[in-house]
């Protein structure tokens, strides 16, 4: 007997949405019911954050559909533009029954808005929330243009029904990446530690990304905050931000630590042996919603800085 399969085209632009959307990746090209493909972009591909696409082959995901969308200078309208300019064919080709995307960035937006305009069905991952920057306007913009809603909690779901969506269809299913951080599977810290070659016993994260409504305290600020590590003494693995306006600020002052010993600077680390490394931290410092979202869930105290999260639901 025949059966029609459902063709389903995620969209990923960083190491932290795929990190979140991988195992429902890996769910639906591992089904019979469905063909998924897709379509890498972003910070993915670029030589500066890791060119982060290796992750998506190491996990073996198939239907990898590539799209170079900006360098290391683009702005985000820019950004917007070229993706738009990469989705639309992809769509008319593969004819998708489903979109799926996740977040707050402009790669989903440019996606969900060309999928929008060219009758596309588009599920939008955690919108509904809130956090008093750039991001947040992102995000509602995509929940305005997504037919299917996919939250991580009840408060999410009010605000959407409070924007207009209708509730039949937003679903309340819990944060994505949950599964994996209680998951059994995430590597041991010694392999971890082997793998980044990190020789400290003890260690704290640093996480700094730019708030693109306040780029002219940008530089001061970073310096506040990558002085005030240092001063601490402690040992920290300092990850890169993401690439919004602004990053390039944070990276010129994070080079200047490299020679520092305390310190190990990684522009991405992969999703399973970041939370392992998150697990055993002494504390995560900085504005990433990682402080926010997973630290909560393995005990491990955040010092949460600025304006970046300030509205998000937080944990007990």
């Amino acid at each position: 007997m025949m059966f029609y399969k459902k063709k389903i085209l995620f969209v990923t632009s960083t190491r932290a949405d795929y990190g979140k959307i991988k195992p429902l990746i890996i769910k639906t090209q591992k089904n019979k019911k469905f063909i998924s493909k897709v379509f890498v972009t972003g910070m993915h591909n670029l030589k500066l954050y890791g060119k982060t696409i290796g992750e998506l082959k190491m996990d073996k995901i198939s239907g990898l559909i590539v799209h170079n969308n900006q360098n290391k200078f683009s702005k985000m309208d820019e950004i917007l533009i070229n993706t738009i300019r990469g989705f639309s064919p992809v769509l008319k080709k593969f004819k998708p029954d489903l979109v799926v995307i996740h977040g707050d960035r402009t790669e989903p937006l440019a996606c969900a808005l060309s999928a929008l305009l060219n009758n596309f069905n588009v599920a939008h991952i955690e919108g509904g929330e809130v956090s008093g920057t750039v991001d947040e306007m992102l995000r509602h913009a995509i929940s305005k243009i997504s037919h299917i809603h996919l939250v991580s909690n009840k408060t999410a779901k009010k605000r959407l029904i409070q924007m207009g969506e209708n509730k039949k269809n937003i679903f309340v299913v819990g944060s994505p990446d949950v599964d994996m951080i209680l998951g059994k599977d995430l590597p041991n810290l010694n392999i971890v530690k082997k793998r980044y070659d990190i020789t400290f016993e003890n260690y704290a994260i640093g996480i700094i990304h730019p708030i693109t409504t306040n780029l002219k305290n940008l530089k001061r600020e970073t310096k506040i905050f990558l002085n005030s590590i240092v001063k601490s003494n402690l040992n920290y693995i300092l990850i890169y931000p993401n690439n919004d306006h602004g990053s390039d600020i944070i990276l010129n002052e994070i080079k200047k630590l490299k020679k520092n010993k305390k310190f190990k600077i990684f522009p991405s680390i992969r999703f399973e042996y970041y939370l392992t490394l998150l697990k055993n931290s002494r504390f995560i410092i900085g504005n990433s919603s990682s402080g926010i979202i997973e630290a909560p869930y393995y005990g491990v105290s955040t010092i949460n800085l600025g304006d970046r999260q300030k509205n998000r639901l937080q944990s007990n």
